[in-house]
């Protein structure tokens, strides 16, 4: 008996000296996914109607990364993306899962998938997601992407009410049953996502504004107090010092509908949306940036510096992977086969600038690559395209196509997209498909 005690304690031992040795315990990371919420919706990004004061507050902070892209324009495949490190395109995911299907489409993403939650979870973290799944909801379940508690809408497993305040007092609860360890967790809320669900209260608030505005900005102001009821909980217990916290964006702006198409059927679903850009080309289901570019705030005191906009480190959500593990000090496995980098000095202020060229496909309409400070949005077959340089037309002005002046660059790109788009699977995988799809 006593020499089990022991062998206990030695072990126990081990892992204090490891903690003391270190700079610090491993962070916790806390990932706050919002739906549908355009780059130009925060006033921190220059908005002029809308506020968001918590989540500017949030980026005073830390750092906001004025060149992050998703790897996808809708939700499905922009989440894959976000959780696996790898192109959602290689698993045949090109669309949301429920809508139109190409016979590449599977019912769920792979079980199989490499994912930060299972190899955060491997490492000893406790691991959480609340909210938005939306990655299909068949066999799988949500212990098998390694996820140790979840409450999740379009998903397996317990369900979340995405209206009123369900989803954050869920994380909140984690957090402070976890609040002892490291923890993963993943906040995803429904905001600004169609239909809406303004709270009595926040309407109120705006109750000045026209009813299209009053109704998108009261959806904002939701959205930005529930992240600050992580924020809050965070601070409660002491973790605000050793938490990373990322806010960001699944894709650009729902398309806004006119005044006419109040009342008409299918109105509710863009009648309200009056989300922004920034200024950007394209809203949700475009290529161009206005679709991909959305908001990117980092804070982890101690190591991203305050208040910090950078302009030039080009992020994905395929970086998200391997950057959150380094955080963690975890190195994914040969097997994860990512597409991602590990771009974990941009998080401690460095301007980091990647390597690798990356991809977009959507659906078998549109390709996009981006190397360097040059982009190519082209059709399917690549025999139609526009070349912009994103250095200087970030708005990616059809006036200010390159793709003239540059043959060449078209010429390399369109090589590049479609040599990629070569490798992607045309069929789905069958242990991915329900009964009736097989």
């Amino acid at each position: 008996m006593k020499f089990k005690t022991w062998i206990v304690f030695l072990g126990f031992a081990a892992v204090l000296r490891t903690v003391s040795v270190a700079e610090s315990p491993p962070p916790n990371i806390v990932f706050i996914y919002a739906d549908d919420w355009g780059w130009g919706d925060l006033s921190s990004h220059g908005n002029t109607w809308l506020k968001t004061p918590i989540i500017d507050r949030l980026a005073s902070e830390g750092i906001i990364f004025q060149q992050f892209n998703v790897l996808h324009p809708v939700c499905s495949p922009s989440r894959v993306a976000a959780l696996t490190g790898r192109y959602p395109a290689r698993f045949g995911i090109n669309h949301v899962f429920g809508g139109p299907r190409g016979p590449e489409m599977p019912d769920w993403l792979d079980a199989k998938a490499p994912t930060t939650t299972r190899y955060l979870k491997a490492a000893g973290y406790r691991t959480g997601h609340f909210g938005k799944w939306h990655m299909g909801d068949g066999k799988p379940t949500m212990a098998d992407y390694g996820i140790d508690e979840s409450a999740v809408f379009g998903g397996p497993g317990p369900k979340v009410d995405r209206k009123g305040d369900d989803i954050p007092n869920r994380a909140v609860q984690f957090i402070e049953t976890h609040k002892d360890r490291p923890f993963y967790l993943n906040v995803w809320l429904h905001e600004s996502h169609l239909a809406h669900h303004p709270s009595e209260a926040s309407l109120e608030m705006w109750q000045h504004l026209d009813e299209r505005r009053q109704v998108y900005a009261a959806v904002i102001t939701d959205g930005d107090r529930k992240v600050g009821m992580i924020l809050d909980a965070l601070k409660r217990h002491g973790l605000e010092e050793n938490t990373i916290v990322v806010f960001s964006s699944d894709n650009g702006p729902e398309n806004t509908g006119g005044p006419d198409q109040k009342g008409k059927p299918g109105a509710w679903r863009n009648y309200y949306s009056l989300g922004e850009t920034g200024g950007l080309r394209g809203r949700k289901r475009s290529l161009f940036e206005g679709g991909v570019r959305v908001p990117f705030i980092v804070r982890w005191p101690g190591h991203t510096p305050e208040g910090m906009q950078n302009e030039t480190t080009v992020l994905t959500a395929i970086d998200l992977l391997p950057t959150f593990c380094a955080a963690a000090g975890v190195t994914p496995p040969a097997a994860a086969q990512g597409d991602g980098e590990n771009l974990l000095a941009a998080f401690k202020g460095e301007s980091v600038l990647r390597t690798q060229p990356f991809f977009w496909r959507y659906r078998a309409d549109s390709l996009a690559v981006r190397d360097g400070d040059w982009k190519l949005v082209s059709n399917f077959d690549g025999t139609q395209s526009e070349l912009h340089n994103l250095q200087w037309d970030r708005a990616e002005d059809a006036a200010k196509d390159q793709s003239k002046a540059h043959p060449e660059i078209v010429a390399r790109l369109t090589k590049m997209v479609l040599d990629w788009n070569a490798t992607l699977p045309t069929e789905a995988d069958p242990t991915c498909l329900s009964p009736k799809s097989k």
